[in-house]
């Protein structure tokens, strides 16, 4: 991984301001571009980092870089969670994400907070599961930010992240550099008023570390009980681990 990746490389801002900065431009957007970039596939994803999550039988749940919500909701539907925290450092995507919230009557169950995950604002111990999904590689400081998820997992907590990596096989790795490189950044062009957004999205996937990488950080910071499963000819990846 070679240096920093930023959302906007004229800026001297830091990479934390710039990334919030960029959600909250695309917030009102990203929902449907996501779904089209993707081809809807990161929902199929997402359900299996609920399973993961109904299967563990938590009660608390952080849900970091919650952005709009959709995990979240997803995690106060289909579990046995009676509280769930959106955490995101972006107020446009929260306030999308508050919406969703209020129009499926899941309120009561989840709240949304903006807040830093290099600085959570609980207590030791606080919860029972922590997942991640799309948000680790726009960390500013990876391994600060790890470091303060192991301290609010609760000791035997499960910890999930869902994370795009990059195909080694022929021929999904010629496909996924295409997509990456050339229809990513053409859909932001084309859609989004941001269109330095859909660039950055691209480049810090591609440079981002995975697979047995990141999972050798994750031991590093105290977790334990770390596997990696790859989804879909390796484009993305769910990393599971404990404390």
């Amino acid at each position: 991984m070679s240096g920093v990746i930023k959302p906007y490389k004229d800026s001297e801002s830091s990479k934390k301001e710039q990334v919030a900065t960029m959600f909250d431009n695309i917030s009102k957007e990203y929902d449907g571009l996501n779904r089209v970039i993707s081809f809807g596939i990161d929902q199929k994803w997402r359900k299996k980092v609920v399973k993961i999550i109904q299967d563990s039988k938590a009660k608390t749940v952080l849900d970091i870089a919650t952005g709009t919500g959709d995990l979240a909701i997803m995690i106060a539907e289909k579990t046995e969670a009676s509280k769930i925290i959106g955490l995101d450092i972006s107020q446009g995507m929260l306030d999308v994400g508050v919406k969703k919230i209020s129009d499926k009557k899941l309120s009561n169950k989840i709240e949304m907070v903006l807040g830093d995950s290099e600085k959570i604002p609980y207590e030791d111990n606080r919860f029972d599961a922590i997942a991640v999904a799309f948000g680790v590689r726009n960390f500013e400081n990876l391994e600060k930010g790890l470091a303060e998820i192991l301290r609010v997992l609760k000791p035997n907590g499960t910890f999930i992240i869902l994370e795009t990596a990059v195909p080694t096989k022929s021929p999904f790795k010629q496909f996924y550099n295409i997509h990456c490189n050339v229809l990513l950044p053409l859909i932001g062009k084309l859609f989004s008023k941001d269109n330095k957004a859909y660039g950055y999205l691209s480049e810090s996937a591609a440079h981002f570390p995975y697979g047995e990488a990141l999972n050798n950080i994750l031991r590093k910071i105290g977790f334990t009980n770390v596997k990696d499963y790859a989804q879909t000819f390796g484009v993305a990846s769910i990393y599971v681990s404990s404390k």
